[in-house]
Formats: structure tokens, C-alpha cells, sequence
């Protein structure tokens, strides 16, 4: 007897993104599909960029959680298109990002607020932050400095 799909999404739910462990990779929106094909579980990917790093490290983790709940069969299938956009992003992920201290993305560009005291008081340290997905920016009235998910 196949598992639900329902059960295997939550499983999924419950797997970190290797880089920000604050949100799932179901939060990420990097889990395009889970599917059926005999008896073989068919999970479709596309990292969030081509060359991302994190993507063995994401398919290592989607693997052992799958094997973990006695699922054996597994393919996992890589798609590139459409690419990932940060549209694909839950609304929790937006909430669970900012309370890690992230800035969420935003279609106009640049963090709204801070995400540790929420002045709006902020400015760009750097395009580039810790991973190619975020830049550096700093709050000018608490000082500190945070990542902004970069809208892709």
C-alpha cells in the first residue's frame, strides 16, 4: 500500500533548507512535486538557482527523510524550468524568515523594515550577502546588519 501524498508533503514540511534552517524546503518552495509512479515516489526539485550548492545537501536530506518514514523507492527528479522564484515562497516562509532575523523579499525591492527592532530605517551594506539569494543591509538605528532575501 502507497503512502498518501498528503503524509509525505508534511514529512517534507518537517526537512530544513541547509541554509536557512528556519524554513522548510516546502517553505522554500523548492518541492515541486511529489508523485506516485508505481511503486517508486517520484520527487521533483528545482533548486533555487542552477548552480546552488546546496542542492546534494537538499536531495541527501529529501532522501534519508523519506527513508526514515520506510520509503524506499525514491527518484528524485531535477527541474530547472521553470526556475525557482522567491514567488514559490509560503506565507509562513515570509513569517519565519523575519522572526530569524531575515528580511523577507519584497517585489519592490529592498527590505520594508528591520527584522530584529522593525525600524524602517535601513540601508544596503552590499548586493551580496551570505548565500548568492541574499544581500547585506543594516539597520541605522539599531546597527545591526541582516540578510534580505533577494527577490529572484
Amino acid at each position: 500500500m502507497q503512502t498518501p501524498l498528503s503524509d509525505i508533503w508534511t514529512w517534507l514540511s518537517d526537512v530544513p533548507d541547509p541554509e536557512i534552517p528556519a524554513i522548510s524546503l516546502v517553505d522554500l518552495g523548492v518541492i515541486r512535486n511529489v508523485a506516485w509512479d508505481n511503486d517508486t515516489l517520484e520527487v521533483t526539485i528545482t533548486p533555487t538557482y542552477a548552480g546552488c550548492p546546496a542542492t546534494s545537501i537538499i536531495n541527501l536530506d529529501v532522501e534519508t527523510a523519506l527513508r526514515a518514514k520506510g520509503i524506499d523507492n525514491i527518484r528524485l527528479k531535477r527541474q530547472l524550468a521553470p526556475p525557482w522564484t522567491t514567488d514559490w515562497l509560503s506565507k509562513d516562509a515570509h513569517q519565519k524568515l523575519e522572526a530569524y532575523g531575515i528580511a523577507p523579499p519584497r517585489p519592490a525591492g529592498g527590505p520594508q523594515h528591520c527584522p530584529q527592532c522593525h525600524s524602517a530605517m535601513v540601508e544596503k551594506i552590499s548586493q551580496f550577502g551570505s548565500t548568492p539569494c541574499k544581500a547585506q543591509w543594516r539597520c541605522k538605528d539599531c546597527l545591526e546588519p541582516f540578510d534580505y532575501f533577494k527577490c529572484i
